[in-house]
């Protein structure tokens, strides 16, 4: 799970998959913590891709850097205690204009059941589970 933390904060913003009935959705996102050996993402519950993450938790995400991309299937899981909230914003200070970790709306999410596979053109891909 190290490996693909590194990966996606080297790359910054990766791109996570939802859905909405059957129309994917797709956006950039930015946040990644680890968190009680966990993989957290975050967003705000009052979102689009919060309702979509509630009704169907079934994620994706995808990310690039250096020649190498990274594409992680998993089940994306609410932790709504405000230390798995303060965390994220711990290690993100410029969210803290937006969100506290007892407003309601700020979310953080780990993922759960999660396949990673880092691939490129030119080294065999390599799976990560946790």
């Amino acid at each position: 799970m190290q490996e693909v933390y590194d990966f996606l904060k080297t790359c910054g913003t990766y791109y996570l998959a939802t859905s909405e009935g059957d129309q994917p959705r797709v956006r950039p996102f930015g946040t990644v913590d680890m968190f009680e050996g966990k993989l957290y993402i975050q967003t705000g519950k009052v979102k689009d891709v919060s309702k979509q993450m509630v009704a169907n938790p079934k994620v994706e995400i995808c990310a690039m850097s250096e020649g190498k991309w990274i594409r992680i299937a998993a089940t994306a899981v609410d932790d709504d205690r405000d230390e798995a909230r303060q965390h994220m914003l711990d290690a993100y200070p410029s969210l803290q204009g937006m969100y506290k970790a007892d407003d309601g709306n700020c979310q953080v999410l780990y993922l759960k059941d999660a396949t990673a596979t880092i691939s490129s053109f030119s080294e065999p891909s390599k799976v990560i589970k946790f």
